[in-house]
């Protein structure tokens, strides 16, 4: 059987039992079964070979892998998935692409019917490199271009962790040159050299807390978070309901006049520009330092023309 194969069927039981905890046997079996047909006409060489033996194997496999936990619950007489694991973002976001390299694969013929972003990712060649210095605490140094400068700096820092945004990959390092936390962006990185060089990892750093209330990828540099009150046309309330701008945001109003809404964040340009990709569609209620700063930027782009 081939590679594809084992990891397809792994991830077929895991969306399985994400779906419907304490499946049984047969139904795994049936379902796995009804999928594989999908994947087979994309690659005949495909085969299954589904029996409770190999269950038993794919579960320390799956556990091994992707650090998910299968168990089976006498009490209701079907195998279910220990939370722990599938509450991870990461397993998540692996789980995405999955889906989506298989559907491609199955539609490779269908071009006309589905168009995608013509864009390539930069900078991820560079991401193994950097999760090794991370997980390492190796030092590393690479040559960096700012958007704003024309000269190409050379940094030496120590790399903390990884975040994403906007399709966008960056670093967060201590940069040597003034010992300051900042984030590097991937696609503006060149000439990654991971050295040898050892450094302690700062018990007081903490990616998830650093950007607790900020959107965005620019740090609040110590600005204290507040209480952001947005009202949308109910139109646009609809996507903001769907896709949340932040996790911590909460619904005030929601009617058909309005979607309001609150959020707790630092006030930084990432979210100002966020903001101001509504257009007409919201309002800034509160607080009124940033309603003014985007009634300004509307007031700017509106004397352009």
């Amino acid at each position: 059987m081939s590679k594809r194969a084992y990891i397809s069927r792994y991830l077929l039981i895991i969306k399985k039992l994400e779906a419907k905890p304490y499946s049984t046997l047969e139904e795994l079996q049936s379902y796995i079964d009804n999928k594989f047909r999908y994947l087979q006409k994309d690659d005949e060489t495909l085969n299954i070979g589904f029996s409770k033996r190999t269950f038993q194997r794919d579960m320390k496999e799956i556990k091994d892998l992707f650090k998910v936990d299968i168990e089976y619950s006498r009490t209701h007489k079907g195998y279910f998935i220990n939370q722990n694991g599938i509450d991870n973002m990461n397993f998540q976001r692996m789980m995405e692409a999955f889906d989506m390299f298989n559907s491609l694969n199955m539609a490779q013929d269908l071009a006309p019917f589905i168009h995608l972003e013509k864009r390539r990712p930069q900078g991820t060649e560079n991401l193994f490199g950097l999760l090794h210095a991370i997980k390492n605490k190796f030092q590393i140094q690479f040559d960096y271009e700012k958007f704003w400068e024309e000269e190409i700096s050379h940094r030496i820092v120590d790399p903390y962790a990884l975040k994403e945004f906007n399709d966008r990959w960056y670093v967060m390092a201590k940069d040597y040159k003034d010992d300051k936390v900042k984030s590097f962006a991937l696609d503006r990185l060149s000439d990654l050299d991971v050295t040898n060089r050892k450094f302690e990892y700062p018990k007081s750093y903490n990616i998830e807390e650093s950007y607790r209330y900020c959107f965005g990828i620019i740090s609040p540099n110590d600005k204290i978070p507040q209480d952001i009150i947005l009202s949308f046309d109910p139109f646009q309330g609809r996507y903001i309901k769907t896709l949340p701008l932040h996790e911590t945001q909460k619904v005030q109003i929601d009617n058909e006049e309005e979607l309001q809404i609150k959020l707790k964040l630092c006030v930084t340009q990432d979210l100002i520009m966020e903001l101001l990709s509504f257009g007409d569609d919201m309002k800034v209620l509160q607080p009124k330092s940033l309603a003014d700063k985007i009634k300004k930027a509307h007031q700017k782009a509106f004397q352009q023309y």
